[in-house]
């Protein structure tokens, strides 16, 4: 009799389905035309992937009820379940009062699925129908009818404010009044509920998206928008969700599968792409044994002037921490002394001047060039950088006053290099783009700046986001521990020292925003978000490279000939 060992059998399993993975890898670099490797396990991958528009969405729910054979009130009923299931695995049947509170459209009819749901499951429920029109949709009379059939507690109407419940802290209130469909402000009473949901201190969950935020503007009035607690997207996270005027009206988000058609999810081209893991882990170019110093680039640094070494420092650092094989500083007289002692691993160029840069002259030959961090604006750095311009080129990354100085000199943005990275914070973006109205306009601005100058712009923030023409790439690494000088130093390090590589300047950019951003996230938990210095982000680099080929911890399996544990 043969004696099977259960661990081996699974481990060997897991190891199968990994080569399969890295095949999939490469098959997809070597042939897909986008510039992400995508591995297709399922739909679920995709949902965290790509960031579809109202329209998309819409598309994709009709697209999905065709091909499944179901209605919209069947795919209604699913998306539905599943906010029931999320709240049910949760709560497992704890009492605490409830108030579903409904729209007349289909997210109110998502919202009616849900209270049906939990009443049927033993909860302590209470509906609300948010009576702010006489239009009804189909889908929620549907189901208006059937949780009236379900139980004698009907829906309560509520047409104003006099009518609202009392509601305790410690309740749960639901937001399914509206969703991404709303294409007029809040106003009236309307107003005054969603204010009473804020004084009520109750912990809201949104279905979809928080109720008065629409999927492709800033709101004029914060107090027209739901503040949830937790907001619960089907299929596909919103891009509202990662823009700083419109991220803080959810405090956390979570996407849930209703099973669009995954072909539609992974044909249809979208506007923006959530970077993960899953997302970065095939732009990765393992080493060769053979390969050498060489092999991997050589980076100058331009930049720094008096009492502004650190910045060139730190970006040094960031290039050879994330593997270029060499790097050389360019500064003035002053940042010699303090560059070879306290960064040895650097070789450094100065400038003729003991403060500033006010030429540019050396006899290297980098594969990249990143200008700007600690240069200073001085009308003579201005000069040299314009000569440099005119005659160079070598791949550049632009940071800090770099960015100042092509603001303050607009027509130097002739000169770049096409495929130029710039770096800048939401100043120097300004500065640059000129003032937007919203964070909307300020994409839009920041899209066609690209395109004109054939730029690609990585936007820093809490959710970094990368463009390229008409394309935008959300970070999704990162914590408010990297809101501190000198991160962004380092990240123009990362970035120029992926190209220094090899790497393509737009997928370096990606590629290098995340990295970064998970170097910090390694980090933070033993840290904190106070104590955190842009030198932390260096030494997590190595840790945020090594996290990318990191299995998932497997269950452990005992033998099948093994004894219970006692």
């Amino acid at each position: 009799m043969v004696i099977i060992n259960v661990k081996i059998v699974c481990l060997f399993f897991i190891l199968c389905i990994y080569t399969y993975q890295m095949y999939y890898f490469y098959f997809y670099q070597k042939n897909e035309t986008s510039i992400f490797a995508r591995l297709i396990i399922n739909s679920q991958y995709i949902i965290k992937m790509k960031i579809f528009s109202k329209e998309q969405i819409y598309e994709g729910d009709a697209l999905t009820a065709k091909k499944q054979g179901i209605t919209s009130t069947d795919l209604m009923e699913r998306a539905g379940t599943q906010i029931f299931n999320w709240l049910h695995m949760r709560m497992q049947g704890a009492q605490v009062p409830i108030h579903v509170f409904c729209g007349i459209g289909n997210n109110g009819g998502d919202g009616l699925v849900v209270a049906r749901h939990l009443t049927t499951h033993g909860y302590n429920v209470k509906t609300y129908i948010v009576n702010h029109s006489t239009t009804r949709s189909k889908d929620f009379l549907n189901n208006y009818e059937r949780i009236k059939n379900t139980t004698k507690d009907w829906p309560i109407l509520l047409n104003d404010a006099s009518e609202l419940p009392a509601i305790n802290d410690k309740d749960i209130i639901v937001d399914a009044i509206f969703g991404i469909g709303l294409n007029r402000p809040v106003e009236g009473w309307i107003k005054q509920l969603f204010n009473y949901f804020r004084a009520t201190k109750a912990f809201v969950l949104s279905i979809d998206i928080p109720s008065g935020l629409a999927t492709d503007a800033a709101p004029i009035d914060e107090e027209s928008v739901v503040n949830a607690g937790y907001t619960l997207s089907f299929q596909t996270p919103k891009l509202v969700f990662f823009l700083p005027e419109t991220a803080k009206y959810t405090v956390q988000w979570e996407v849930l599968d209703i099973g669009i058609d995954p072909e539609y999810l992974y044909t249809t081209p979208t506007e923006a792409e959530l970077i993960g893991k899953n997302e970065v882990l095939p732009l990765y170019k393992p080493r060769e044994k053979y390969s050498h110093k060489g092999s991997f680039g050589h980076v100058l640094v331009i930049g720094g002037s008096y009492g502004k070494i650190g910045s060139v420092t730190l970006a040094s650092q960031g290039v050879l921490a994330i593997g270029a094989g060499k790097v050389t500083a360019y500064t003035p007289k002053c940042g010699y002394i303090p560059l070879q002692v306290g960064f040895p691993e650097a070789m450094v160029i100065t400038d003729t001047d003991e403060e500033k840069i006010i030429s540019i002259a050396f006899d290297i030959q980098p594969n990249v060039i990143a200008f700007g961090v600690g240069v200073g604006t001085d009308a003579q750095t201005i000069d040299a950088f314009e000569a440099f311009l005119k005659v160079n080129k070598t791949p550049l990354v632009i940071d800090a006053d770099g960015i100042n100085i092509l603001s303050k000199k607009k027509a130097l943005l002739k000169l770049l290099p096409e495929n130029t990275v710039l770096t800048p914070h939401p100043k120097e973006l300004e500065r640059l783009l000129g003032q937007w109205e919203d964070e909307f306009d300020k994409l839009k601005k920041a899209k066609a700046f690209s395109k004109k100058y054939k730029c690609i712009i990585v936007i820093k923030g809490a959710n970094t986001i990368t463009v390229f023409q008409d394309k935008l790439y959300v970070n999704a690494t990162g914590n408010p521990g990297l809101a501190t000088a000198g991160t962004g130093d380092v990240l123009t390090g990362i970035i120029s020292g992926l190209i220094a590589q090899s790497y393509d300047p737009l997928v370096a950019a990606i590629f290098g925003v995340y990295l970064h951003g998970k170097a910090a996230d390694l980090l933070v938990e033993d840290l904190g978000y106070q104590s955190f210095i842009a030198s932390h982000v260096i030494e997590g680099i190595p840790l945020a490279y090594l996290d990318l080929f990191k299995q998932p911890e497997q269950p452990e399996i005992e033998n099948a000939d093994s004894e219970p544990k006692k």
